[in-house]
């Protein structure tokens, strides 16, 4: 069983880079080609999917077989739907959450001459001093939520001037911070954390010169926010793990410090070998983890699964708290990923 030491400030300091890096489904190619160089400055071959997803590929010490690796780059995040009389912007969502966690949230439109603009998402009624009980009450959906631009602008016109249009990305700040403690807060840890950990387990392999028991590949898909991330993969691949955030809440287990193994999503359940063996290589690792089902979930693995894909297929990643919001996970649980996924792919 392979046993590595994860490079910490290496997986730490390439995360905050990535969460640094806005990426919302659709808006992913600042961010693929920060993950590209980073791959091959590791030594990873590349490969691109025609809707820009990246394969990073490494050689195995028998390559009758090969390996996939998935984590996703896309996170959350938003498009203008129209341009109010006010000046104001209104939005429609990229993913999936709830209006309640993004407002008063900081964010950028991303305009296609390639200009930015910051703004911050209000509710329509912001203020409790001028619109007294229709501010608390009035529902957090779509249509009651706007951005406020911050630019001097009075009417549409003057938003159309700045080259704000319809369909432009809004990325919503990160505002990752690393406490004393080891907590990792931030949005978009789904599902950055993982991608720090992939490129973790790469740094490992040039650095400490081993090699995988088969042929690797990493696939850094960018929409699986919307669904599709990886319905499409390499047909050599025979088995894949999806390395995505674990959640925590009722009736769960993990915890932020945790390696979560997921049994069972909306999917259906996971391959009970590769599973299995997952399980057993946490326990002999000594790994702090959890074993845990997620109805409301689907991950990588399962779009492969949908998309047709002949493969196995399991689900790890870090445990990580408030999902879809301003999410916090541990330190520890990004490195024993990387770890867990090094024991379950490296040679004995």
């Amino acid at each position: 069983m392979l046993s590595i030491q994860p490079n910490e400030d290496y997986i730490l300091t390439i995360l905050k880079k990535l969460l640094d890096t806005p990426s919302p489904s659709g808006y992913t190619h600042a961010v693929m080609k920060l993950v590209a160089e980073e791959g091959a400055a590791l030594g990873a071959g590349l490969s691109w999917n025609e809707k820009g997803g990246l394969i990073l590929s490494v050689e195995g010490l028998d390559p009758s077989r090969t390996v996939g690796l998935s984590a996703h780059v896309d996170t959350l995040g938003a498009m203008v739907r129209s341009i109010r009389p006010d000046g104001t912007l209104r939005l429609t969502s990229v993913g999936g959450f709830t209006m309640y966690s993004i407002e008063n949230e900081y964010c950028v439109i991303h305009t296609r001459s390639g200009k930015t603009y910051t703004g911050t998402i209000l509710s329509t009624r912001p203020s409790a001093h001028a619109y007294t009980a229709d501010a608390r009450d009035i529902k957090r959906i779509e249509e009651n939520m706007e951005v406020r631009i911050d630019e001097l602008v009075s009417g549409k016109d003057d938003v159309l001037k700045l080259g704000i249009a319809v369909g432009d990305f809004i990325s919503f700040d990160a505002r990752p911070v690393i406490t004393p403690s080891g907590f990792i807060k931030s949005r978009h840890l789904d599902d950055k954390a993982s991608v720090a950990a992939l490129l973790g387990l790469l740094e490992s392999i040039k650095r400490e010169g081993w090699k995988p028991l088969h042929n690797l590949s990493l696939l850094i898909s960018n929409y699986e926010e919307v669904g599709h991330g990886a319905s499409w993969i390499p047909g050599e691949i025979s088995e894949l793990i999806a390395v995505d955030m674990g959640v925590l809440g009722d009736d769960l287990s993990c915890k932020e410090t945790d390696v979560s193994i997921c049994a069972k999503d909306s999917t259906g359940p996971y391959d009970y070998t590769m599973t299995g063996r997952l399980i057993e290589l946490a326990q002999d690792l000594g790994i702090p983890h959890a074993v845990d089902i997620y109805p409301q979930y689907g991950s990588d693995a399962s779009a492969a699964l949908r998309g047709g894909a002949n493969i196995r297929a399991a689900l790890i990643g870090p445990g990580v708290h408030a999902s879809h919001s301003m999410e916090r996970t541990h330190k520890q649980a990004v490195f024993n990923t990387a770890k867990l996924l090094a024991a379950y792919v490296g040679a004995n």
